[in-house]
């Protein structure tokens, strides 16, 4: 009688689909000693955090003890920390100043920045100087942009309120007289001012992790190995050596 499916007995147990080579955690450390980093790179990382992040005593100590040059100068970055302060707490025209000194070119080429601009003028209840205001800074960009131009038409709506405070006027309207708007048009100029001096808007090292999780990911499978489970202390999983 022919054997049937049923008649077969495969053992499973203990089978995985596939199975994950292996280092040590003493292997894993010996390979890490191999790789040659020099002082002078992670200074220039820490530097760079500092300079991006707005600690400008700290740049300046941290220039001092280890003679690490910063990207930007101490004025531009006390510059770049008074025009985002302004804007958050909308004196619009001290963060024009100061926006001046920096970086004049923001001025022309930052719509968030100018539909700030006029938000603030709105707010004081001068029509006149808002429009004028929107006719000459901000009708340029909705000519060439339809995004921008539904953004100044929204901006512009609020001028049909006397009272902007009340429920008569829609809640997407008076989404744009709260902080959080100050707070939004904020970090957007503070990161175009970053990448004019920069080149970049985040850290250098804030990258450097997202690389490191990513290469992660990808050794997770093919290997086992020491994964870094908490990387503000650098804490690692342990692999002992195989019986």
């Amino acid at each position: 009688m022919a054997d049937s499916e049923d008649d077969e007995i495969i053992d499973i147990e203990g089978y995985t689909e596939s199975s994950k080579e292996s280092i040590t955690s003493e292997d894993w450390e010996r390979l890490l000693r191999t790789v040659k980093i020099q002082k002078e790179e992670v200074n220039r990382l820490v530097m760079n955090l500092f300079v991006v992040e707005g600690y400008l005593e700290a740049v300046e100590k941290f220039e001092k003890e280890s003679g690490t040059k910063p990207e930007v100068d101490s004025a531009s970055i006390a510059g770049r920390l008074a025009v985002v302060k302004a804007i958050q707490s909308g004196d619009l025209e001290v963060a024009v100043e100061n926006l001046k000194a920096l970086n004049p070119e923001i001025l022309k080429e930052n719509f968030v920045l100018n539909q700030q601009r006029l938000i603030e003028i709105i707010r004081l209840g001068t029509t006149d100087e808002a429009l004028e205001f929107a006719q000459k800074e901000l009708k340029p960009f909705g000519e060439q942009n339809r995004v921008f131009l539904e953004e100044l038409e929204k901006t512009l709506m609020l001028l049909g309120y006397e009272d902007l405070t009340t429920s008569s006027c829609p809640m997407t309207l008076r989404a744009l007289l709260t902080n959080s708007q100050r707070l939004k048009t904020a970090a957007e100029v503070e990161a175009a001012i970053l990448i004019s001096q920069t080149g970049e808007k985040y850290p250098k090292l804030q990258h450097l992790l997202k690389m490191l999780n990513w290469t992660q990911m990808q050794l997770d499978e093919e290997l086992e190995y020491p994964r870094m489970t908490v990387l503000p202390t650098g804490q690692v999983t342990v692999i002992n050596t195989s019986e």
